[in-house]
């Protein structure tokens, strides 16, 4: 059941940003930022931990689980460091996804020739 939860999140997710893309002038990048604050805001207010208890590994697949690791870690580490720690928190839990955006799209580039 878990399989199928996660599979009805993922694709909740993908038709809300499909409806969103096609009746409104937001580009696509309008709409990930969109979905990184509602993960930020589901997180702020503990309900994206409630959501990844019911649906599992599904709700930290689309973009939305990056604005829940956002806040997520700054919460944490704001307990522990005051305001400073917002800033650590933020760039602690997220720090391996953008390190490994950062080099695959380097060897990518290296490998591949863009088109005009």
């Amino acid at each position: 059941m878990l399989l199928i939860n996660s599979f009805l999140f993922c694709g909740f997710v993908c038709i809300i940003a499909q409806i969103i893309l096609d009746n409104t002038k937001l580009t696509p990048g309008h709409i990930t930022s969109l979905f990184v604050v509602i993960g930020a805001f589901l997180d702020s207010f503990s309900f994206y931990d409630k959501i990844i208890k019911v649906v599992g590994g599904g709700a930290l697949v689309p973009i939305t689980s990056f604005g829940h690791s956002l806040i997520h870690g700054a919460l944490a580490k704001t307990h522990e460091y005051g305001i400073l720690g917002i800033l650590m928190g933020m760039f602690d839990l997220t720090a391996t996804g953008i390190t490994a955006a950062i080099i695959f799209a380097f060897l990518f580039s290296l490998v591949f020739k863009p088109k005009n």
